[in-house]
């Protein structure tokens, strides 16, 4: 994640990486060890995704968007329903079918909220903005990414400004727990 352009040019291909992911998850036959790999690879991108949107895309969507703040209450709705998936999902094993239900709901969860993001919310913000709004947008979200959780944390400020104080420092932890464990490593 981090490719440039615009905050939607972003978001879009960030979109795309984690479908790809999901698309591997759903290659592999039930009980397969890369299966949990891969749950934990898209549920770091969808974490960072998720915070970084939440710190800049839903409170450009409330100053610019007639109806913003609906619609980024309803976004923030998807997210805390995604996120403690991914928080249930995080004990289970690919073996257990609970995991097969969970790691289901969670694609099913994000396509979801993936089309209507980009259906809705994206032309709107689009028609709404200037292009020099949406790549400074966008450029918040870059960094905001790079310092963000990995891992779920439900019970975290999902609001500026208590998620922009909070969420560097749970990354820090994130990334650190993340690379002593191997978290998300294939064995290639």
């Amino acid at each position: 994640m981090g490719h440039g352009g615009n905050v939607i040019d972003e978001l879009m291909t960030d979109h795309r990486e984690v479908e790809e992911i999901f698309g591997r998850i759903e290659a592999l036959p039930p009980g397969a060890k890369d299966r949990k790999t891969y749950a934990e690879q898209a549920t770091m991108e969808l974490v960072r995704h998720s915070v970084a949107e939440e710190a800049y895309l839903y409170p450009a969507v409330r100053k610019h968007v007639d109806g913003g703040d609906a619609l980024a209450d309803r976004e923030l709705q998807d997210h805390a329903r995604a996120e403690q998936i991914m928080k249930d999902l995080e004990s289970r094993e690919p073996g257990d079918a609970e995991f097969d239900r969970l790691i289901g709901m969670l694609m099913t969860e994000i396509r979801e909220h993936v089309a209507d993001e980009e259906r809705n919310l994206f032309p709107r913000l689009r028609a709404s903005c200037s292009a020099e709004a949406l790549d400074e947008i966008g450029d918040k979200v870059r960094q905001a990414k790079k310092t963000a959780p990995t891992r779920p944390h439900p019970s975290a400020p999902d609001k500026p400004p208590a998620n922009k104080l909070l969420a560097p420092g749970a990354g820090l932890v994130d990334r650190l727990r993340d690379a002593l464990t191997g978290r998300g490593k294939t064995d290639d």
